[in-house]
């Protein structure tokens, strides 16, 4: 969307928007049809006019390595991983230049998505981006401290940032914590934080910036 001359608001011929997984039913198009009919496509009962408004043209990502898309210019992979026993939750895998996974709801990894975000399969990771719950202990859908760092060694990506850390964690006390274990293992890993940005060349156009913005603490 722009501002035009005189304040007049355009709009673009096109526009991506992102449906969360509570929309990502095998019927994701009648759960929007009730709430927005306006927006999906129908066929014209006799008589009735053709509305100049915003249809919705259905993009469904499939949970499938070789079934990649592109958006922006940038081609992202889905990265199928499990959310609890009875989920499959997606991450993506971008970037050509540099490489970037971003997972941040998983609770194990299948060995074909492990395989691909590996330094040992699919070639090592510029910055792999990771759920970790609780410091201590374990969660039914989510990867833990312990889990998380298993996990990170496993991949070994060039750099790790945790994700989706809840009130218990001690930000400071427990990146120092991380600081340790990192220079014992060769891999930097930190602690995200609200607001983060990291700058990495994924040769699209120009250097990007990713805007880690689902880096919210989630309050249990």
């Amino acid at each position: 969307m722009a501002a035009a001359a005189g304040g007049e608001v355009t709009l673009s011929s096109s526009s991506l928007v992102f449906l969360g997984t509570g929309c990502s039913s095998a019927v994701p198009n009648a759960r929007i049809a009730q709430k927005f009919p306006y927006l999906v496509r129908k066929k014209l009962k006799d008589g009735e006019e053709v509305r100049r408004v915003a249809q919705l043209d259905w993009r469904v990502i499939e949970s499938d390595l070789q079934k990649p898309f592109v958006t922006s210019g940038l081609e992202f992979v889905p990265l199928p991983v499990i959310h609890g026993e009875d989920y499959v939750c997606l991450g993506f895998l971008f970037g050509r230049k540099s490489k970037v996974a971003y997972i941040s709801d998983v609770s194990r990894f299948p060995p074909s998505t492990e395989h691909a975000i590996s330094k040992s399969g699919g070639g090592q990771l510029d910055l792999l981006i990771l759920d970790c719950l609780y410091r201590t202990g374990s969660h039914n859908v989510h990867l833990c401290w312990d889990q998380t760092l298993d996990a990170v060694k496993r991949i070994c990506p060039k750099r790790a940032l945790l994700i989706g850390m809840t009130h218990e964690m001690d930000h400071h006390k427990d990146n120092e914590t991380l600081e340790e274990w990192s220079r014992r293992e060769g891999i930097d890993v930190q602690l995200a934080h609200d607001g983060l940005r990291v700058h990495i060349d994924l040769n699209v156009i120009f250097n990007k910036y990713i805007n880690v913005l689902v880096l919210e603490i989630l309050l249990h």
